[in-house]
């Protein structure tokens, strides 16, 4: 190897691990900000933002489950995410393997009809969602929500997915088939153990984005029955907008779980990911 080519690739390896840091510090350190503000106190938070605790404290926790009531929304958001993610997910994996295995007539019409509907603003559906679960009863109901949230996450879902199928090789199941497997077997059994890095992350995205959707949340709810974490955020701004040490405690608390989540698919997703690279 010349010394031209291994500057050029010692340069590169610099310049690719430079990026990486950059990347990390700038995700990374706002978090971390936040979690050791939540272990100050308001005081420490006003006099040295910047600095490190004096003292750590998880006074400022316990005060954000007495303040609001965050364990209700805890647990609404558990069930609302919950369900949401296993109906999306249910749906999508069964009519994405169809248009992704079949031909029949308007399955390009539905796949044309799915895909169009990512480019549509969900706030622009704000008003008739309202009109619409008013008159079925189903506003400030954790259904309602549920409803709303696996409407939204088709589209894309069932994009990723039906992708997914794709690039799994069509002989795989005829081989199945030539065994004597039946079309529900082939698919239990064979498909979806195939496809589980794709479903992981429709998955993962779904349960996200359920899980920090504000919007909706705030819309279509309105008592401690059905509101999710997100809208406790608002209501420590709202309420408690000098207690920061405490709003800080409550973002931890509701950013939390999505972290668990990732670090729990993370394997598939990137399997997911890596799989896209090879087969295009």
């Amino acid at each position: 190897m010349s010394t031209r080519n291994c500057f050029q690739q010692v340069l590169s390896e610099i310049l690719k691990y430079s990026f990486l840091l950059i990347v990390i510090f700038i995700t990374l350190v706002p978090f971390l900000w936040i979690v050791l503000s939540s272990m100050k106190t308001n005081q420490d938070i006003f006099g040295s933002p910047m600095s490190l605790p004096k003292k750590l404290t998880l006074m400022s926790y316990k005060l954000a489950f007495e303040l609001a009531p965050i364990t209700k929304y805890y647990l609404n958001s558990i069930v609302v995410t919950s369900v949401t993610t296993l109906t999306t997910i249910l749906l999508t994996t069964m009519s994405g393997y169809v248009l992704s295995r079949f031909n029949f007539k308007l399955k390009n019409a539905i796949v044309i009809v799915f895909t169009s509907a990512i480019l549509i603003p969900y706030f622009s559906l704000a008003q008739p969602l309202f009109y619409i679960l008013n008159k079925i009863n189903l506003i400030d109901t954790k259904s309602g929500l549920i409803l709303v949230y696996s409407a939204f996450g088709l589209p894309v879902r069932l994009w990723i997915i039906r992708s997914y199928f794709l690039t799994i090789p069509k002989e795989i199941e005829e081989s199945a088939y030539l065994d004597g497997a039946t079309y529900t077997r082939t698919f239990i059994k064979i498909m979806l153990p195939l496809a589980k890095p794709g479903i992981a992350t429709a998955a993962t995205i779904t349960f996200i984005d359920t899980w920090k959707e504000f919007f909706f949340a705030l819309l279509l709810t309105s008592s401690d029955k059905a509101r999710t974490l997100p809208v406790s955020l608002n209501y420590f701004v709202h309420f408690f907008s000098y207690n920061y040490s405490t709003m800080f405690a409550a973002m931890v608390v509701v950013t939390i779980p999505t972290i668990i989540f990732f670090i729990l698919m993370q394997e598939q997703v990137v399997k997911s990911l890596a799989s896209g690279a090879v087969k295009g």
